[in-house]
């Protein structure tokens, strides 16, 4: 009934105000690393999550990967979980978690100040883009950028972060030296949903509906075949189980220092995006924290749309989950019932 309930589940996401934003007081010394907390020996992971998210996987239009892990107990379950899906805004992650490792390595401080320009402007969502006046632009620091492209998923305010602190190159390394797994970067906003869109980046695409404009333009073969490269072969591809377990890692402290996961944790926690995604069947009394990501549309179809987080018991017991819709025709509620089903069923197996 408990499944039942969540497929049936819909909603839309809220919009995302423009506004100032305060960013957190941080410690102005550079964070100390601590240990990690071991990783713990795997047990069997319960039988009705596996065949359940089996079964949701399988019963859904699309192509589908979906990743659990439980980071006290150490099982994992995933169904299509090896395949390589489009990321979208689901990267921010790894550029907040460069910035932060940054910080760790006393090269940055969050407080840092950042002049944005009309320059810095990129595609699609950037709410920023409104506080930037004139030659004198907007002025901003590292640690206001990293709170909007987190929780308010703002394209311009993570392309400048990631500029700062070295461009794509920086980002590979991270998480090449962290040893995260199938997990690839691509080479920033503009340039990824160009080529997805089958454009040559040009700096007018920045303003107004200049994209949408030039997209249109395209002949829809060249549309489509473009659509398909990207599809086939994304290059912020990531399979959804190496994002989980990178979750994981997260959670135990693995990656970046404590006061630098604690950030990084409250952050996600404070998302304002994708509220009928997985967070739409969190019951009261959990604790979650996540990353979206959206892909562009096309001929009814959508190429990525995920969500992934770190979902925290009352009783202080976590998980981490990764849903990704690599490609698929399905309307908006559908896909958000998919995700919130997963949520159920993990919810339904804590014990």
């Amino acid at each position: 009934m408990l499944l039942t309930a969540a497929l049936c589940a819909c909603g839309h996401d809220a919009n995302v105000h423009v506004a100032r934003m305060s960013t957190p007081p941080v410690p102005v010394a550079v964070p100390s690393p601590v240990a990690a907390a071991p990783a713990p020996r795997p047990v069997a992971p319960p039988s009705a999550l596996v065949a359940n998210v089996a079964a949701l996987v399988r019963a859904f239009d699309g192509r589908v990967g979906v990743a659990v892990r439980s980071i006290e107990e150490g099982w994992a379950v995933d169904t299509g979980g090896e395949q390589r899906l489009p990321q979208q805004s689901v990267s921010k992650l790894w550029v907040a978690m460069t910035v932060l490792d940054f910080r760790d390595a006393g090269r940055l401080k969050l407080e840092d100040p950042i002049t944005l320009t009309r320059d810095d402007l990129t595609v699609f969502h950037q709410p920023i883009a409104a506080l930037i006046k004139g030659e004198q632009g907007y002025q901003t620091t590292v640690g206001e950028l990293l709170q909007r492209a987190l929780t308010m998923s703002d394209n311009t305010a993570n392309d400048r972060l990631l500029r700062y602190v070295g461009g794509p190159n920086a980002v590979r390394d991270f998480l090449q030296r962290k040893r995260l797994g199938d997990i690839r970067f691509g080479p920033g906003e503009r340039l990824l949903q160009s080529q997805t869109a089958g454009l040559v980046w040009k700096p007018d695409f920045a303003f107004g509906n200049a994209f949408a404009l030039a997209r249109a333009r395209l002949p829809r073969p060249d549309r489509i075949a473009a659509y398909e490269r990207y599809v086939a072969d994304p290059p912020d591809g990531a399979a959804p189980r190496a994002i989980a377990e990178a979750l994981a890692r997260l959670k135990r402290g693995d990656l970046l220092s404590r006061s630098s996961t604690e950030y990084l944790l409250t952050t996600m926690e404070s998302s304002h995006t994708g509220k009928q995604r997985l967070r739409g069947a969190v019951p009261a009394g959990w604790t979650f924290g996540h990353k979206t990501g959206t892909g562009q549309d096309l001929a009814g179809r959508t190429a990525g749309y995920n969500d992934v987080g770190l979902l925290i018991a009352p009783d202080g017991r976590s998980y981490a989950i990764a849903v990704m819709i690599g490609d698929t025709p399905k309307p908006i509620p559908a896909r958000q019932a998919l995700m919130q089903a997963v949520v159920a069923s993990v919810v339904a197996n804590h014990g």
